[in-house]
């Protein structure tokens, strides 16, 4: 397995994310402090800002991932040190790359494996409790749902295009995503989403509302997201607000010409 991200992309993605360009630095430096510019009062000193952009560095990275013990932490925190130092690097880079991806992949690999069993345990925990509920229905894929309100007319087919507003938590209640947070509904092709959610969808009609239990293989797997963790369990409580066919691409001597994909 390749691994995911180096460390480089994840910091520069922080520095990015964060909104810490060259503008911002010269205008929180020590010559012009951050109180002075916005005419606020610096409720934090430079140390403690420093100390948290280590914290962020080391949050947003994918060093958690390699499942280091007490030592390991030792030995990354040896060299980051020497870099903050301006050392040069403790080995020769051209030679320790290949035991670098040899060694961070394993320990990846056995790291989500872990994440995978845990995971596996509290869903199977989780669906086992479902089951127990009348009003819960199973589809064969393993997703389950709850009609909480009847629509009325035909139903979505894969090929649809959806208008919903929706709700998505994991098991522990805590909100991920949400339309009525944006103030407008979503609108998407049906087979263009997350498996689970694609076949549940089709089961109520245009007015309806559903509650939606969509375990991580029919969701997004060992991927992550921001306020996803891998191997998730997703609920979503979805209201179908509208669905029409999806237009087909033109055929044809007015079709675009196919991209060239050699």
């Amino acid at each position: 397995m390749k691994l995911k991200h180096t460390l480089i992309a994840s910091v520069l993605a922080l520095v990015l994310a964060a909104g810490l360009n060259a503008q911002t630095a010269k205008a929180t430096s020590a010559a012009a402090p951050a109180a002075a510019t916005t005419g606020t009062a610096a409720q934090f000193n430079e140390a403690q800002v420093f100390e948290m952009i280590g914290w962020y560095v080391v949050s947003n990275s994918p060093i958690n991932e390699f499942d280091p013990d007490a030592a390991l932490k030792g030995a990354f925190l040896k060299g980051a040190r020497a870099a903050l130092d301006g050392k040069p690097a403790p080995f020769d880079e051209t030679k320790i790359g290949p035991d670098m991806q040899r060694i961070l992949s394993a320990r990846q690999e056995a790291f989500q494996a872990k994440q995978k069993a845990e995971a596996d345990k509290a869903a199977a925990a989780f669906f086992a409790e479902l089951k127990k509920n009348p009003k819960i229905q199973a589809l064969p894929s393993g997703v389950m749902f709850e009609i909480l309100r009847e629509g009325k007319g035909p139903f979505p087919t894969a090929t649809d295009t959806v208008t919903i507003h929706y709700i998505g938590t994991l098991t522990s209640g805590a909100k991920f995503d949400s339309s009525h947070d944006r103030g407008e509904p979503a609108v998407f092709p049906l087979n263009g989403v997350i498996p689970g959610m694609t076949a549940a969808l089709q089961k109520i009609n245009k007015g309806g509302k559903i509650r939606i239990f969509i375990p991580a293989d029919q969701a997004y797997g060992e991927r992550s997201a921001p306020q996803i963790p891998a191997f998730s369990t997703l609920i979503f409580e979805v209201e179908l607000l509208d669905f029409t066919a999806t237009p087909m691409p033109p055929v044809g001597p007015d079709a675009p010409a196919a991209p060239d994909l050699d």
